[in-house]
């Protein structure tokens, strides 16, 4: 973000006040769906399925992207679409486990979610985390203090694995948020990327780029959070990246 995109969005606080406060009476409040926060796709290892045994091993954690919110059946998250996403590529067995939580910034989840994780040797994260920070208004250092941390905390934990996050999506076009919200938004939005990409790329982190297509269906009925579609379309354009081939990319 530039100086006058940050002397911008902090002049448009009024805006993001007034029209926030109006889209937070209005919107519906959805929980994460019921089920397992665990799987696998693919055929069943010799000593029965433990999940530590499979090939891929993935964790996706963060926010409430990270949990699922937006659907009502677990087999509509992220995690298990992104699993049958990359079995469906590989061939290989993938066990899934999500970790997410609600309105979680950065540093929340590095101090509330990744310590309460099993400590399974998993072979690829997706980071599902900023578009709080970029909604709570963070600024660049603190955003910088709670995602590099983060960062820190995961390749302290899993050393060996591959990291992949997933950067907020482009809130102009999401539907619950009127235009002038959405705009200032994606002002902070772009901080959040910018800084989140270079510190990923400082830390031995793959960044991803933010979905590029965004389409009404692809969210749910609260019109924020992504419908059954859209975690699928997500998947789709995740695997390439968790998988490092671009050629794999939906």
């Amino acid at each position: 973000m530039s100086l006058r995109d940050s002397a911008l969005s902090w002049a448009l606080i009024p805006v993001y006040v007034v029209q926030g406060l109006s889209v937070r009476r209005r919107t519906e409040r959805m929980p994460p769906p019921a089920g397992p926060a665990r799987g696998r796709v693919g055929p069943a290892d010799e000593a029965g399925g433990h999940t530590s045994l499979a090939a891929i091993r993935l964790l996706v954690l963060g926010d409430s992207s990270a949990a699922g919110v937006g659907v009502d059946d677990v087999s509509e998250c992220l995690a298990p679409r992104l699993a049958e996403r990359l079995f469906a590529l590989t061939g290989k067995t993938v066990s899934w486990r999500m970790a997410g939580s609600n309105s979680a910034i950065s540093a929340e989840v590095r101090d509330h979610v990744v310590p309460n994780i099993e400590r399974e040797p998993f072979t690829h994260i997706v980071l599902m985390v900023g578009t709080n920070d970029a909604k709570n208004f963070h600024r660049a250092g603190r955003f910088k203090r709670g995602f590099g941390t983060l960062l820190y905390a995961l390749r302290a934990r899993w050393p060996e694995a591959r990291i992949v996050w997933s950067p907020p999506v482009d809130f102009l076009r999401v539907p619950a948020l009127p235009r002038g919200l959405a705009k200032v938004l994606e002002l902070r939005a772009a901080m959040v990327r910018r800084v989140g990409t270079r510190l990923c790329v400082e830390r031995g982190v793959v960044p991803a780029t933010t979905i590029p297509r965004v389409e009404p269906a692809g969210f749910s009925r609260d019109g924020f959070h992504a419908s059954a579609a859209g975690y699928t379309y997500v998947a789709g354009h995740l695997a390439a990246y968790v998988l490092g081939d671009r050629a794999a990319e939906a």
